[in-house]
């Protein structure tokens, strides 16, 4: 089926990346329409709020959403409405993106850029599934104060039930489709939204008799991750501890720059949801424009999209295939290198295209 594609650059390292998985995209895929606009501090140097009226407009009659990256250091001090980062606050929300869902792999012929011995990185193969429209980032009171003279902030850590009960349905469902293990990560020895999170939990467990379901606490499950991460398959946790985690996991793998992810909603229908894909490393405003950028996380989120947003698990496996068949041929970006001889963002995106 045809489709259209809202493609959003963003910021930074984000409209190499993202021009690169669009290549790749259109490939396998010339049927597929993609509109891009401006967002970010893109937008908001133009005058512009963060994600404009007319990329809204967009998004709101595409069937998915191609995302680079957002953030810019000059907008660090400003209130979150007038940072580059709002962009990505709002489609969250606006969409309702509440599942997460960041796969680690780790190519054959990488075990050497991870900063752990190879032999605990080779072969990883794990996803992190972080609930992403709930938690301390968007509960409230959400403020900064001054009482007596005093400065404080507050932020609110809330849950409620349903919001826990879909995101770990997310979780069995994908481990149910691979090694059939999940890992609840909480912190149920303290906070009250992880008591909850743990007997909702429990409460959904024997819906899935045939995934093993363990719990750790948050702390522990960042030690085991680099002590053991090979032993995890599908980890799903609440919105902070993802975010944090999903991180450590990443960099697992010797490069955020490898790492795609897929936020996911309540629209559209069964095998065709509407999502917003993005590489997870950042603008990387350091090396932006130089040409040098690893694109593999944005053309990986290509694969993405056109997996769970237009149901073609065909030319998603073909992607990542030539992606897995780069790296093994030696095609390798400054991030991962090492003591090869590095190819450009644009070497990196033509070997893939060759090899599809």
């Amino acid at each position: 089926m045809a489709a259209t594609i809202a493609v959003l650059p963003g910021d930074g390292i984000g409209p190499e990346v993202t021009h690169a998985a669009v290549a790749v995209l259109q490939t396998v895929r010339p049927d597929v329409t993609c509109v891009e606009h401006e967002i970010g501090g893109a937008a908001l140097r133009r005058g512009l709020p963060a994600l404009p009226d007319d990329a809204r407009a967009t998004c709101e009659r595409s069937d998915a959403i191609l995302f680079g990256s957002v953030g810019l250091p000059e907008y660090d001090s400003k209130p979150l409405a007038e940072r580059p980062e709002y962009a990505l606050f709002l489609l969250r929300r606006d969409y309702e993106l509440y599942a997460n869902i960041r796969p680690v792999r780790v190519f054959p012929g990488l075990e050497d850029a991870s900063s752990l011995k190879p032999e605990l990185v080779r072969g990883l193969d794990l996803v992190v599934v972080r609930e992403l429209t709930g938690g301390i980032y968007y509960g409230k009171p959400k403020e900064q104060r001054t009482e007596d003279g005093v400065e404080s902030a507050v932020d609110t850590m809330i849950y409620h039930a349903p919001e826990i009960e879909r995101i770990v349905r997310t979780g069995f469902e994908l481990a149910r489709g691979r090694r059939k293990h999940l890992t609840s990560v909480d912190k149920q020895n303290i906070l009250e939204t992880s008591r909850l999170w743990r007997r909702v939990t429990e409460r959904i467990a024997p819906e899935y008799p045939d995934v093993k379901l363990e719990h750790l606490l948050v702390d522990n499950a960042a030690m085991q991750l680099v002590r053991r991460p090979g032993d995890f398959d599908v980890i799903v946790t609440e919105n902070m501890f993802g975010d944090i985690l999903s991180d450590e996991a990443a960099i697992l793998t010797g490069s955020i720059g490898t790492l795609p992810s897929a936020s996911l909603g309540t629209r559209g229908m069964p095998g065709r949801q509407f999502g917003l894909y993005e590489p997870i490393g950042g603008t990387a405003p350091d090396i932006a424009g130089k040409g040098i950028a690893n694109p593999t996380a944005a053309i990986l989120s290509a694969a993405l999209l056109l997996r769970y947003s237009l149901a073609d698990d065909e030319n998603a496996a073909r992607i990542e295939r030539a992606v897995e068949r780069a790296y093994a041929d030696g095609v390798l970006t400054a991030d991962v290198a090492r003591d090869n001889t590095p190819v450009s963002t644009q070497t990196f995106t033509d070997a893939v295209t060759a090899r599809l």
